[in-house]
This record gives C-alpha cells, sequence and structure tokens, in this order.
C-alpha cells in the first residue's frame, strides 16, 4: 500500500470499490449464490470478530468499523464456489478471522493472509464443496435452494475451469473444445483487472507486486509449455482462468502479510506467480494462489531483510 494519507477504513472502502466490478460479473454467469456468499460471510465475520474481541476486552465498534473484517470475508467468499453449502463459507470466515487475524493480536500483526488461510484450510477440509462449482446463472430461489441445503441441483452444476482443463489436457482433448467453458472466467478476470487498476491509480497498492506475479506467471508457464506444450495449461490461459488476477491485485498485495521493500516486492510477487503455475501443473488442486500466497508470507521476514535500501551515506 502507498502512503496515501487515508486512514484504514478509507483504504478497506476503496478495495471493497474496486472488488465491484468483478464480484459483478460473477453474478452475471453464476447467479444469486455469489450475493448471497458473500452476505453470509460478512456477518459471520463482523459476528466472530465481536465475540473474539469482547473475550479479549478490547473496544467492538472501533475495530470491526475499520472494515479489514468485512473485506476479508469478501475475498473469502469470492473465491468459494457460488452454491457452496452456507456453513462453508461460515466456517471458513470464522477459521480467517480467529486464526488469521485475531490470534495475532488483530490487524498489522497476522503473518499470513487471513482470506488465504481461511480459503487453504477449507479446500483442504472440503474439497469436494470447494471445487464444484455452478455452470449457468442461478435464480435467488435456486440458489437460496442450494446453498441452504434445501434442494439439491446436480444438474447445475460441475468441476471448475481449471480443473477441467486440467484433466482434458491429461486425456490429450483439444483446449480449443473448452473455449466456451472459459469465457466466464475470462471476463471476471477482466473485471478484476479493471478494479486493479483502478486500485493503482488511487495510489492504494503499489505496481510491483502485480506486474511480478503475472510475469512469474508467464516465464514460468513458458518455460514448462518448453518441455510438452500438449500437457500443460498455456501461458495465456494461466491468466485468463482462476483467481489470477484478483489474486494478483487484491491478494497478494495485502499490505500487513506481504513484502514492503520494494525489491522485495518484486521478489515476493514473482515467486507467487512460479509456484501458482507450479501448483497448477503439477499440485493436486486446481487452483494455487492460496497455497502460493501463505508460502510465501513465511518467506516475508527473509527477503524484507535482504532488501532494505541502504541507509544514505553507508
Amino acid at each position: 500500500m502507498h502512503s496515501t494519507g487515508l486512514n484504514t477504513n478509507q483504504i478497506m472502502r476503496q478495495v471493497i470499490y474496486a472488488l465491484v466490478l468483478g464480484v459483478s460479473v460473477s453474478y452475471v454467469f453464476f447467479g444469486w449464490g455469489v450475493i448471497i456468499q458473500i452476505l453470509l460471510g460478512v456477518t459471520s465475520a463482523l459476528v466472530v470478530e465481536s465475540v473474539i474481541l469482547a473475550v479479549r476486552g478490547r473496544q467492538i465498534l472501533d475495530s470491526i468499523s475499520d472494515g479489514s473484517a468485512a473485506l476479508t470475508a469478501i475475498l473469502l467468499a469470492i473465491s468459494i464456489p457460488a452454491i457452496a453449502p452456507w456453513w462453508v463459507v461460515v466456517v471458513g470466515v470464522a477459521f480467517a478471522i480467529v486464526f488469521g487475524k485475531q490470534l495475532y493480536g488483530g490487524l498489522g500483526n497476522n503473518p499470513f493472509n487471513p482470506a488465504m488461510l481461511g480459503y487453504a484450510f477449507l479446500l483442504i477440509s472440503y474439497p469436494l464443496q470447494m471445487t464444484t462449482w455452478p455452470i449457468d446463472f442461478l435464480s435467488f430461489s435456486q440458489a437460496s435452494e442450494v446453498v441452504f441445503n434445501l434442494l439439491n441441483f446436480d444438474g447445475l452444476s460441475g468441476a471448475t475451469r481449471l480443473d477441467d482443463v486440467k484433466t482434458n489436457l491429461s486425456l490429450g482433448n483439444d483446449l480449443s473444445t473448452l473455449h466456451l467453458h472459459s469465457v466466464s472466467q475470462a471476463w471476471i478476470n477482466i473485471g478484476f483487472l479493471l478494479g486493479g487498476i483502478y486500485l493503482l491509480a488511487r495510489k492504494i497498492i503499489a505496481w510491483h507486486i502485480p506486474l511480478a506475479f503475472l510475469l512469474g506467471i508467464v516465464i514460468m508457464a513458458l518455460l514448462i509449455s518448453i518441455f510438452d506444450s500438449q500437457q500443460h495449461l498455456p501461458a495465456q490461459n494461466h491468466l485468463i482462468l482462476g483467481g489470477t488476477m484478483l489474486g494478483a491485485f487484491f491478494i497478494a498485495t495485502d499490505p500487513v502479510s506481504a513484502s514492503t521493500t520494494p525489491k522485495g516486492r518484486l521478489i515476493y510477487g514473482f515467486l507467487i506467480g512460479v509456484l501458482v503455475v507450479i501448483i497448477r501443473t503439477y499440485g493436486n488442486y486446481p487452483e494455487g494462489i492460496a497455497f502460493a500466497v501463505l508460502l510465501m508470507n513465511m518467506t516475508v521476514p527473509l527477503i524484507d531483510y535482504y532488501t532494505q535500501p541502504k541507509v544514505f551515506g553507508r
């Protein structure tokens, strides 16, 4: 984050505003489930944070009004499937707030990105619920019935696009047959890209991490494709599928858990991009952003230590 003269609440609101376009595009393709998950997530975040703050004897209103809990909930809610059962986002957000934020003393003290910690926990614990997405727009009644377990819409659900592409590549199928399935992901990524550009223009985030992140993805994907271009996802598909732009502009740039030096941000972002491609290509999970971010969160003290600018005169 740049020094913009804005307080924490104003910065969080700007980031939420920047998410609106990507969320709107997600709604267009997936329907009301997107909105329901966000409402469930934000409500859960405010309740859980209030309870933890009360237990710790801290001021509740000032802490929950800074917008950080709501932003964590929104980032997690839009990362999980729009038809995931209601308890998935509730459990994930609760885990993110308790173990990703409050356990370390609250905002500013957490070494890990809370939203990605919650996402990783959910993906490891509930892989089926976390990898089944709607294949069509769901009305409010349909989404409510699925999310609250009132009705099962098996005919309206399918694997994630990245998982679908990965499976078809392993079977030797032509990627061109998957073009239509990838359109929604491409437009959603464009929405988050435009939101990221808004944050850059407002100087809410610095350019180092997003640029290095995307370069890391492109370079690693190109290196892997040199050895076997038929079995691995091309670089351009890595950019338009999954949560690439959300990760580049909204997740990797978290000011608390990311590197803080200019050189460090470049190294940090680049290595996240490299790890994302490696996990997507060789890992058991279709998406690798959460794990890549969390792994690099652990290296931030080391990166910052060795990339500190020299003091003038030394």
